[in-house]
């Protein structure tokens, strides 16, 4: 499901960096928090696969500019449906029913209604003096007191809940311009309950209500006046342009950041969503340093020395006194390399040699952090150990991928790893300087991303237990005729499928299908315990388990293909994982008195998808996508599924295939009965997709190919 939060016209850079931030770090992996703009909200059919839509700060009048009508309308519908609004400062002026702002300023004032209408009153501010646009002069860290008995979720410290014996609950939260919700206690007929107050004297007239619930048909609104989802750590700190008392602020945010924290927590609990209790920072992890390494010590030493040959591709690096740091600054990323030739060492030391890549500052953007790198051109021994990096053995994964006296392996022979990344697809494919100099089969594995990328420029946080890489490919143009570079994402996908049913014996159980174009879905355990217990409504039958992108880049006559997967390996949020599923199958299999089935690991599954995902790539350059097009209708989930084209105003259709030249979808068209008409629509992978639990197809902005 997906958290999307408004960033059009009106909203301030910082707001929505701010929001974003502490959004996916309290919400991730349960849901992708997304930033879209007006005409999204607008045009697309977004409402199905949506629990909470987020309005930042900002200004309300442009809000109002850009989605009075339609937006507003749908955003109205979705919330009375059952879903969720939560508009922070400028959000929640807008969530009111009428603003009353600066009414006594004629070079300030902005008074009148407004269309959501959620909060059935006026919101009117500013509460505190000193309000200035795009200035921090009347910023305050304003005492929020919480009203305790409407937010059972409060809790600082899970293992240590002492917030119920505290009988005051306050936190210092960020404020600049927020409203007070007026006389908000004399609406409680009609569904609003205050769920926190200023704790200052605030300068107009209505109450001090801060922060306010209301329940909208079968779902709920909160509005507030303050900026709770504004992180201390990553308020400015450094700008001349700030007034003097604005680092005595900041020291009184982070004093109280534990609190607000729980309060954000809260009140996304009180909304229904599933909050990552857990979290105690809600910044995302810092990118660390990444290991290059190969089964085949004499490709790495190749790679090495081909990236240190090419003229003006790498410098030496600042502030390095020993002269050995080389740094390359590709078009997304820079990277700053260290040799290392000889036997294991400890990392610790090497970390401490590097200054994380020449900069003490950690910038909002992730990919702006320096990305250091090891490379490992010694012997085979020279490797990090498990010791060195806890979630990721190399030695276990080489080993699965090149056993003794097995033939060459490519994919995946040489490996990029970093226990924390931005996105292992971003690594390669936004740094073409690299990319062109990188061979087919290289890897970049992360354990845990903080970017990862998904179709449509979905971002998200992926957690510890998820098995994400992404692998280079040169498809050349010149096998393009017999091998479409539009079916490698379905190689990928199958192979995947094929790697998992085949990681063992009795693997092979485990239902995991392909759902077009570049998905993997698994069986839902629960739902087969439903069917048995007559439980209803029943849950989804199939769950996501796994998807792929695919980009390219193309130079030189040749695609230079970053394919990328994420496949829940270890952790059951946000969908199942395969664990899950192996769990579920020996619950079966005790019964039946059978040999249980292992976890899987990630070092294993790996090295088997690379081994699948090889022959079946080097299979399909000389015969194209037809050796396999009865695998592949064998093992996905659609033959003869009914659907319903939004974008022909709901015509029902059956599904068919894909076509052999392109890699469409092809349709045939129902009538009202259900007999054909004859007519048939084929549908683009990059142009679609489609929601085969409800049978709709909808549009979605896709991934194009680039050239260079």
């Amino acid at each position: 499901m997906n958290v999307l939060i408004y960033a059009g016209p009106g909203t301030t850079v910082e707001s929505v960096a701010q929001c974003t931030t502490t959004l996916r770090s309290l919400l991730s992996p349960n849901y992708a928090v997304l930033t879209i703009d007006a005409p999204t909200f607008i045009n697309e059919p977004w409402p199905p696969t949506t629990s909470l839509v987020v309005v930042p700060g900002g200004a309300d009048l442009p809000y109002c500019r850009a989605l009075n009508g339609a937006g507003n309308s749908k955003i109205t519908s979705f919330v009375r449906r059952g879903g969720a609004y939560l508009g922070f400062c400028a959000g929640g002026y807008y969530g009111s029913s009428r603003v009353e702002f600066e009414e006594n300023d004629p070079s300030y004032a902005v008074v009148g209604p407004r269309e959501l209408s959620f909060y059935p009153g006026i919101n009117r501010g500013t509460a505190f003096p000193g309000f200035i646009y795009d200035s921090e002069s009347g910023a305050r860290a304003a005492k929020i007191k919480v009203i305790k008995e409407e937010l059972p979720g409060l809790k600082i410290d899970e293992s240590n809940p002492h917030v119920e014996e505290d009988p005051e609950f306050e936190f210092a939260s960020y404020y600049n311009g927020g409203g007070v919700f007026v006389d908000a206690d004399s609406f409680k007929d009609k569904n609003v309950t205050v769920l926190a107050r200023y704790a200052e004297e605030v300068k107009v007239e209505g109450g001090d209500a801060a922060v306010v619930h209301v329940k909208v048909g079968a779902g709920a609104a909160i509005l507030t006046g303050p900026h709770p989802e504004f992180s201390p750590k990553r308020l400015r700190k450094t700008d001349p342009q700030l007034p003097p008392f604005y680092g005595d602020l900041v020291q009184k945010l982070i004093a109280d950041n534990p609190r607000r924290l729980a309060f954000m927590k809260s009140i996304l609990i009180k909304m229904g969503l599933k909050v990552n209790v857990n979290v105690t920072e809600d910044s995302p992890p810092i990118p660390t340093m990444l290991q290059l390494t190969s089964g085949y010590q004499q490709d790495i030493a190749s790679l090495w020395s081909t990236i240190k040959s090419v003229k003006g591709l790498l410098e030496k690096a600042t502030q390095d006194p020993t002269g050995k740091k080389l740094k390359l600054v590709g078009e997304n990323d820079t990277f700053v390399f260290t040799e290392s030739s000889d036997s294991p060492f400890d990392l610790r030391e090497v970390a401490a040699q590097i200054p994380s890549a020449e900069t003490n500052e950690i910038p909002d953007d992730l990919n702006k952090v320096f990305k250091d790198v090891v490379v490992y051109s010694g012997d085979k021994t020279c490797m990090p150990t498990l010791n060195q990096t806890p979630h990721f053995d190399h030695a276990l994964y080489y080993h699965e991928l090149i056993p003794p006296n097995s033939p060459r392996q490519t994919f995946g022979s040489t490996i990029l790893y970093g226990e924390v990344v931005t996105s292992t697809s971003t690594m390669l494919d936004r740094n073409l300087s690299l990319l062109r100099h990188l061979p087919t089969g290289f890897t970049a594995v992360g354990t845990v991303q903080v970017a990862g990328r998904g179709r449509g420029g979905n971002v998200w946080v992926s957690p510890i237990g998820l098995l994400a890489f992404s692998i280079v490919i040169r498809h050349p143009l010149a096998i393009q005729a017999v091998a479409p570079v539009v079916f490698v994402q379905y190689i990928a996908s199958l192979a995947i499928v094929e790697a998992i049913r085949t990681y063992g014996p009795g693997y092979e159980e485990l239902d995991v299908r392909l759902k077009w174009p570049n998905d993997v879905y698994a069986r839902n355990p629960a739902y087969e315990e439903a069917v048995a217990e007559g439980i209803t409504p029943l849950p989804a039958k199939y769950l996501k388990i796994a998807g792929i992108l695919v980009n390219s880049n193309f130079v030189d006559n040749e695609y230079l293909l970053v394919v990328g997967c994420g496949i829940n390996t270890a952790n059951e949020a946000p969908t199942t994982s395969l664990n899950t599923l192996v769990a579920a199958a020996n619950v079966k299999r005790r019964r039946e008195v059978r040999q249980a089935l292992e976890p899987f690991k990630i070092e294993r599954l790996l090295a088997k998808i690379m081994w699948v995902f090889e022959r079946m790539y080097n299979i399909f350059r000389l015969q194209g996508f037809h050796a396999f097009e009865d695998m592949y209708y064998a093992r996905w989930l659609h033959t003869d599924a009914i659907v319903r084209l939004e974008m022909y105003g709901g015509t029902r259709a059956k599904i068919k295939g894909i076509s052999m030249d392109y890699g469409m979808l092809v349709v045939e068209e129902l009538s009202l009965d259900g007999v054909s008409t004859g007519k048939s629509f084929t549908l683009q992978p990059d142009g679609n997709s489609f929601d085969m639990l409800k049978g709709l197809l909808k549009k979605k902005e896709g991934v194009q190919l680039s050239s260079t």
